[in-house]
């Protein structure tokens, strides 16, 4: 079986590195800021709407004084306009005593006209005239303050205030003419600068629109005139101009931010991750000082998956380390009879009819001893890869129940002292299994007696396994649970038993240790309870 290395499972599809994708996080939140300004249109729409209530209130006004001088004036109605409109004398017929007008310019639905027609040529009424030219000052000096631009206009359209269009007539002009109707009309207009393109300090009117209104002034019912406003409405570039400082704290907030962010992320995550990838890789060239926590973890996520890591690694060690002994111990303990068989049989073959049938028959009870011990250590080396490789089956049985399942043995007595209906965490067949090794263990040492009592604490089972027997020696202590270790191979022993024990408790989330005991031999097995 080809064996799968790193480059097998990342070298398949292209991914980007870790630090990529961060990079790329952080240019995308530290863009939001920017991408913000492309929906900076419905901002600019309210600018548009505050130009035209500004533009209102001003026109509301002059129409007031403009509509004051024409009753002051004495002009005859046959002079004025066409009749207010049917919306507007509804309005004013009304109880209600203030009639707002509300801005109406939209951005989104509203189309943009072209520049505004040239006036024509025309001549005012002399009496609309002379009110022009004393409201001339009023709205030289608004105009120096709200930056409007005005014109005051006739019944007929015709300009009697407004710089150098006085005497021309707009009345072909749509909102003018809607106007001169009796109806209310603003517009959004190109604005076509007649002078280059202003500064950074002066970008107030580099704005491309200009909103237009025309605001009737009825006297007695009728059309006396026109007040005609225009004025560019501030833009977005102005405003974050003049909040310049604010701007650039928060662009410098926003960078600075990005970067904490960038180092917290390095720190923290990648530069923890980069030092578990090089432990990894010094692991598997088989450095045993890489087995070692990591300087800095960073997270608790990370800490517990080092840890986690590490772990596995030793667990992975010790297991080749396991392997290893083990290997070294299978390979002495079949090495020994295989070569008494083989002497023996070598020694059949070449001595011929030269050895008697009694050398002859030890000799292939040799071959039949040593086959036999072969066998029985190939049968618990099975049962070891077996009882190694067991998952916990989920479940659970008592100490009488496991009991039970065991043979009568007429060497020895077995008692339960205590707690013998403890539930474990373990199968009635794989604790029979166990209790099967320890009590073979103690009859083979000389015992008559086995006691077994069993205790639960803290969601651990107790069990402890006695006997009167013969006992281990101290030097022997240490060597028990070691595989192939045996005091009666001469009896056909393997020293598997306590191996296979071990490794079936472990199995389970269980222990078996050797304690002291006045006479005889004890084992303590603490395994979960049921």
């Amino acid at each position: 079986m080809r064996r799968l290395n790193s480059q097998d499972w990342t070298g398949k599809k292209w991914r980007p590195r870790l630090a990529t994708v961060v990079v790329a996080i952080l240019i995308v939140v530290m863009a939001l800021p920017l991408v913000g300004l492309f929906f900076f249109r419905l901002y600019e729409n309210q600018l548009i709407r505050q130009t035209e209530a500004e533009l209102i209130a001003q026109g509301a006004v002059l129409a007031a004084i403009y509509a004051e001088d024409v009753r002051a004036a004495g002009i005859a109605p046959d002079k004025l306009g066409a009749p207010v409109a049917i919306d507007a004398q509804r309005s004013a017929s009304t109880n209600e005593p203030y009639q707002p007008l509300e801005p109406r310019l939209d951005l989104a639905s509203d189309t943009v006209l072209p520049t505004r027609p040239a006036p024509v040529a025309a001549i005012a009424d002399p009496a609309f005239a002379a009110i022009g030219a004393g409201l001339s000052g009023i709205l030289a000096e608004t105009q120096k303050t709200t930056l409007a631009g005005f014109r005051l206009l006739d019944p007929r359209g015709v300009v009697i205030a407004g710089r150098e269009e006085t005497g021309q007539s707009l009345a072909d002009v749509a909102e003018v003419r809607a106007a001169l109707a009796g109806r209310y009309a603003s517009a959004l207009r190109l604005r076509i600068p007649n002078q280059p393109a202003p500064p950074l300090y002066s970008v107030s009117r580099g704005t491309r629109v200009r909103v237009f209104v025309a605001m009737p002034v009825a006297v007695e019912g009728r059309i006396a005139g026109v007040v005609y406003l225009s004025r560019t409405p501030n833009n977005i570039v102005k405003h974050l101009y003049g909040e310049r400082g604010k701007v650039t704290l928060a662009a410098i907030a926003i960078v600075g931010g990005t970067l904490l962010i960038g180092l917290v992320f390095l720190r923290t995550v990648s530069r923890p991750i980069y030092g578990l990838i090089e432990r990894t890789q010094r692991i598997a060239a088989g450095d045993r000082e890489a087995m070692k926590p990591l300087d800095h973890h960073g997270t608790r996520e990370m800490a517990e998956l080092s840890a986690a890591f590490l772990d596995m690694a030793q667990k992975l060690q010790a297991r080749s380390d396991s392997i290893q002994t083990f290997a070294t111990h299978v390979s002495h303990e079949l090495k020994s009879p295989l070569t008494a068989i083989q002497g023996a049989a070598e020694l059949l073959r070449d001595s011929g009819e030269a050895m008697d049938e009694a050398e002859r028959k030890r000799f292939s009870n040799n071959i039949v001893t040593d086959a036999g011990r072969l066998n029985l250590l190939v049968r618990r080396l099975l049962e070891l890869a077996r009882v190694e490789n067991l998952a916990p089956s989920g479940e659970s049985t008592s100490l009488d129940a496991a009991l039970a399942l065991l043979p009568a043995d007429i060497r020895l007595t077995v008692r339960v002292e205590a707690g013998g209906g403890t539930g474990l965490r373990i199968s009635a067949e794989n604790a029979a299994i166990v209790l099967a090794n320890l009590i073979d263990n103690s009859a083979r040492h000389g015992a008559s007696l086995v006691s077994i009592s069993a205790t639960s604490a803290a969601e651990r089972a107790t069990i402890l396994v006695s006997d009167d027997g013969a006992g281990i020696s101290p030097s022997n202590r240490g060597k028990v649970f070691e595989p192939f270790f045996t005091t009666r191979r001469e009896t056909g022993g393997t020293g598997m038993g306590l191996g296979i024990v071990l490794a079936l408790l472990k199995a389970h989330d269980g222990t078996i240790r050797l304690v002291d005991s006045e006479r005889g031999t004890r084992f303590e097995i603490s395994l979960p309870v049921a």
